[in-house]
């Protein structure tokens, strides 16, 4: 099959996109099919061949690229750009996606979990993998999730949904208790994300928060273990620890060597494994999301599983903690990346 491989974009998580989609690009023409990787912020604009040859292009476009220690300069990866319209889509992006005969989806955070790309593809009638664009964005947006963990009787934290002024500071210091954890609405990787535990803390960590938004949630710290479950199709796969090397799991401690250790499969008791298991598989459905999805947790010292988050795109490098949970079961990332394609299409086929 001809695959668009879509990474980067303008999001917070642009680096670990990129790197997400080069291996999954790569994977995919292992496979046999004729992938390549389009950053869909920078587009083609370097690409000089023949726009119909493009999916025989040596290597699939992919390059040579690595997540930094810190997040991405959007400012500085705007003026990068040889068309300077408020555009997020790049030359050809949408010329070439109507190409395909599936877009595989590597792009994290806003822009690519949010929904609006999918929206974008549903329009030009060009399948993608994953959930669909309504669930996409009801996922990636905090508070809707938060708002249907409990509906669906979900343990998560006690929280709060706050949209705020740097004026509203002040009292807001005042009203929340804390110890808490801080998060803009639509973030991912952990930016724009703080954990203040007294209240001059939680007045730093709102005016921090608002430099990526007016919009956050603010729920009860939680202490406990870091795990995580990912849903494939209709059965949840075995839990992976995230042991960080610091207090807490943030974008450095993600995705650098030595950030953190991850132990997969996770030792817990298989009723701790079973209880993050439904609850995942629980979110995944009410959402509505399709194919695959990750569900992030919070086990407490007395065993019970505190569900954060769920996200619909998840790294995807080979050694992610989906692609982990894959091969505790005998799923090779290759195949991984595979399945997930043809699964998508029969997602797409039957509407979802």
């Amino acid at each position: 099959m001809k695959i668009v491989v879509l990474a980067g974009g303008l999001s917070t998580e642009r680096h670990v996109s990129l790197v997400s989609g080069t291996c999954a690009c790569r994977a995919l023409r292992e496979k046999g099919h004729r992938a390549i990787l389009v950053d869909m912020f920078m587009g083609l604009e370097k690409y000089t061949g023949c726009l119909e040859d493009i999916f025989d292009a040596p290597d699939g476009l992919c390059g040579d690229v690595r997540i930094e220690t810190t997040a991405p300069d959007l400012e500085a990866v705007r003026r990068s750009r040889a068309d300077q319209s408020p555009s997020l889509l790049g030359k050809d992006v949408l010329t070439v996606c109507a190409m395909a005969d599936v877009v595989f989806l590597a792009l994290h955070g806003a822009c690519g979990e949010d929904g609006r790309i999918q929206a974008a593809l549903d329009l030009l009638g060009v399948p993608y993998t994953g959930s669909g664009y309504v669930s996409s964005g009801m996922a990636m947006d905090k508070s809707i999730a938060k708002k249907m963990m409990d509906v669906q009787h979900i343990r998560t934290a006690p929280w709060r949904d706050i949209r705020y002024t740097e004026a509203d500071i002040p009292r807001l210091a005042e009203e929340l208790e804390v110890p808490c954890a801080v998060k803009i609405v639509n973030g991912g990787s952990s930016i724009g994300v703080e954990l203040p535990d007294t209240k001059e803390e939680l007045e730093q960590a709102l005016r921090s928060v608002l430099r990526y938004g007016n919009h956050a949630v603010v729920e009860k710290k939680i202490r406990g273990r870091e795990l995580t479950v990912a849903v494939l199709g209709d059965r949840y796969l075995p839990a992976v620890e995230i042991i960080p090397n610091a207090e807490y799991f943030n974008y450095e401690t993600k995705y650098q060597a030595g950030g953190a250790t991850e132990v997969c499969p996770a030792h817990i008791t298989e009723e701790q494994w079973h209880q993050m298991g439904e609850m995942a598989l629980n979110l995944h459905r009410a959402l509505g999301l399709s194919v695959y999805s990750r569900t992030d947790f919070l086990l407490d010292e007395n065993g019970e599983a505190w569900c954060l988050e769920v996200n619909t795109l998840p790294g995807m490098t080979p050694t992610s903690l989906v692609p982990q949970e894959a091969a505790a079961v005998g799923i090779s990332y290759a195949d991984l990346c595979d399945w997930i394609v043809t699964e998508s299409l029969k997602a797409r086929k039957a509407g979802f």
